[in-house]
């Protein structure tokens, strides 16, 4: 009897987290086309479901439009070194795109949606990302607001750009006000401190959401869900859930590629573009994100 309780009450929650996940947008993602080479295959096959890697692209686009990935994230579940990690890819990097040649990386998911741009993630970084998560920016004040806003340090140079913000110093920000603080470009820094400032964001999302009341979980994933897209399965989830849970961090680990160092603004034929060192990139970015190296 009582097991028979317990498999009820498991098989409940299993087919109402199944619901909730239906809110979500699915795309499907050709995992045959998305340029994953077969010897980085081999190379990476030792990490296979100890790290896990998902793209994760913050799009600015008004409805019905694919938009351009203005934040370019790579999200890794470490089960090796018991970490989670978000790392910024800055999105005037000039990359290869697949069919159309050298332009920003952020215009792959313009020209081609997901597929495209973890295929040029996974081409000029030697990844093996095969699964993405986005959300349109125009929905991140709702998010924000929804978990009754983020507590943020800004800076005297970052007053001006933020309304209702009259002093540099700690604030607690409303979805409108973060949504500004994300975008912030032209200060020092420029966008290298912008992508600094969008994971600060996400990390701050991450803390609010562990120190909340459980009972108010529902309400948040029933507005939160419909946000988003992913390529992930429901029962991806579930099992991505249960690695985190088993790590048992509570704070994420942070990196930005390429290091400054080893990048340079140029202008070619009129437009900007952030030119860097491949090679030296790619040993870095695999050094921190597989070997929790940072060099």
């Amino acid at each position: 009897m009582i097991i028979s309780i317990g498999l009820v009450f498991v098989g409940g929650i299993y087919f109402y987290g199944n619901y909730l996940f239906n809110k979500i947008e699915s795309v499907e993602i050709d995992k045959n086309d998305i340029g994953i080479k077969e010897e980085i295959e081999d190379k990476l096959s030792n990490y296979s479901d100890k790290i896990i890697n998902i793209a994760f692209f913050g799009v600015d686009a008004e409805e019905g439009e694919a938009g351009r990935s203005d934040s370019i994230m790579i999200a890794t579940i470490d089960t090796i070194h018991k970490k989670l990690k978000l790392t910024s890819i800055m999105r005037d990097s000039y990359v290869n795109i697949s069919g159309i040649g050298n332009d920003k990386i952020n215009h792959a998911y313009a020209f081609g949606g997901p597929q495209l741009a973890i295929k040029t993630l996974n081409e000029n970084f030697d990844l093996n990302i095969s699964d993405f998560i986005s959300v349109n920016f125009t929905t991140l004040p709702r998010i924000i607001d929804i978990l009754g806003g983020v507590t943020i340090d800004i800076t005297s140079e970052e007053v001006a750009h933020i309304s209702g913000i009259s002093y540099e110093g700690q604030y607690n920000l409303n979805g409108k006000q973060v949504l500004a603080y994300s975008r912030i470009r032209y200060a020092s820094g420029g966008d290298y401190v912008r992508t600094d400032r969008q994971r600060n964001v996400l990390n701050k999302v991450f803390e609010k959401i562990l120190i909340m009341d459980i009972s108010n979980y529902t309400t948040i994933i029933n507005e939160v869900l419909p946000m988003l897209k992913t390529s992930l399965k429901y029962s991806d989830i579930i099992d991505l859930g249960s690695k985190v849970i088993k790590i048992g961090v509570k704070e994420l680990g942070q990196g930005r590629f390429p290091r400054d160092e080893y990048c340079e603004g140029k202008i070619i034929e009129g437009i900007y573009y952030l030119t860097f060192d491949k090679e030296k990139t790619i040993k870095q970015l695999h050094e921190y994100i597989f070997e929790d190296i940072e060099s």
